[in-house]
């Protein structure tokens, strides 16, 4: 297993994580982003990060039938954990803005399926992914993450995490930003901006 400091210094030499003001696909707003694509164009390093995501899941997952990723964060990650783990993988995409299965993708009734994101802030988008295993009559085991930088207060999730790295970044509504962040430009590298 990677320790929480290599695994920091893989995201900043990947250019994962970004230091700066941000406004996140949530609407909230941080001095830190982290753009998981960034860790992932580098295979070599997700390897090493992807491995050690697997093992955990493994200790706390005794039964997967299907691993569930949202796109388009989650559809490497979630085929890299599957390949790990040897389970069948799909992923939901947004259709007219909310999560559908296409490409001929489906979850089986009754099964246990684990969802898998690159990172969870809020946990907005692995909710949606629950509302797909609801409505197919399977069961929602839990969630996955390469890094998890939720908050007790954002945190729309009420089930445990498993992450390789969980990592502290304040969040704020923007009537709450601190003098630090008003005097910094604003980025918006969110997905849900991305037009």
């Amino acid at each position: 297993m990677l320790s929480h400091k290599k695994s920091l210094d893989i995201l900043k030499k990947t250019n994962a994580l970004l230091e700066g003001h941000f406004v996140l696909s949530s609407g909230l707003h941080s001095p830190k982003y982290i753009q998981c694509a960034k860790l992932l164009s580098f295979p070599n390093y997700a390897d090493k990060i992807c491995k050690s995501l697997a093992s955990k899941i493994k200790k706390n997952f005794k039964k997967i039938d299907l691993i569930l990723a949202p796109a388009m964060g989650g559809i490497i990650i979630g085929y890299e954990i599957g390949k790990l783990l040897k389970k069948e993988t799909i992923f939901c995409e947004r259709t007219d803005g909310k999560f559908s299965l296409r490409r001929g993708f489906f979850i089986k009734k009754n099964s246990r399926v684990l969802i898998i994101e690159d990172v969870i802030t809020t946990g907005k988008s692995s909710m949606e992914c629950v509302k797909l295993i609801n409505k197919a009559k399977a069961k929602s085991i839990g969630f996955a993450s390469i890094i998890d930088r939720s908050t007790k207060k954002s945190l729309k999730i009420k089930k445990k995490i498993i992450s390789h790295l969980k990592i502290k970044v304040p969040i704020y509504k923007k009537n709450q930003l601190p003098l630090s962040l008003r005097s910094i430009p604003i980025s918006t590298p969110g997905s849900r901006f991305t037009k």
